[in-house]
């Protein structure tokens, strides 16, 4: 599971990055977002590309009572296709969500350690995302999203076994198609990050989604070292 991130960048830079028309309000530098938080997100609506902003917890359409907050945070890749809750999503309302890292824990002990984990160059990058319309009945007005899952790269494997699925550039196109795409050709691009991470241990601190600043991605020496 992927249960905090980070998006720092300018309005300016997500706009090149992405290719992006529109951009919602700027919400600044983020250093902890966590599950019932507003997110950003590149949906796969017709027209010029543009990023809105929804809330992260997907409720799918069906649900008629509130869901337990970020309860839909994440949902396997492997396995989206066959469950009620993300289906439709995965056929009909796909979407790129937008971080520059996130973190994941070692846990040694009761001692819970946070890592955070970047691309070299810690520029923004594009998670594979499923979002549903506004469910007001399931208690959201806006719309929802989650993030999907993968089984974790190299970089990553030592902490959890799972990681988010970071799609390429050469992938946004088809991802975001507002036509049909086999389902095939959509799980072919669910797959462990091929690139390079890089992960640094940093405070605590940010076990607490109240916690915010660049504190929070600083370095720190662990309390205890990472099991390879």
């Amino acid at each position: 599971m992927c249960g905090r991130f980070t998006q720092k960048a300018t309005p300016v830079e997500l706009a090149e990055a992405f290719g992006l028309a529109e951009l919602p309000a700027d919400l600044g530098p983020r250093y902890n977002i966590a599950p019932s938080q507003p997110v950003m997100v590149i949906a796969n609506r017709p027209g010029p590309r543009r990023a809105e902003l929804m809330t992260w917890g997907l409720v799918p359409p069906w649900a008629r009572k509130p869901l337990a907050p970020g309860q839909l945070a994440n949902a396997r890749s492997e396995s989206a296709a066959e469950k009620p809750s993300f289906r439709q999503a995965l056929r009909w309302r796909r979407g790129l969500l937008v971080m520059d890292g996130f973190y994941e824990w070692q846990t040694v002990g009761k001692h819970k350690q946070p890592y955070w984990f970047s691309l070299p160059s810690q520029q923004s990058f594009a998670v594979a995302a499923l979002w549903e319309l506004p469910n007001p009945q399931g208690g959201s007005g806006t719309p929802t999203v989650c993030l999907l899952t993968t089984e974790p790269c190299p970089a990553v494997a030592p902490l959890h076994d799972r990681m988010p699925v970071i799609l390429p550039p050469g992938a946004w196109s088809t991802w975001l198609s507002d036509a049909p795409v086999a389902p095939a050709e959509l799980q072919q691009l669910l797959i462990p990050w091929q690139g390079e991470l890089l992960s640094r241990p940093v405070s605590p601190r940010v076990n607490r989604s109240s916690t915010q600043g660049p504190e929070c991605i600083e370095a720190i020496a662990p309390s205890a070292p990472l099991l390879l």
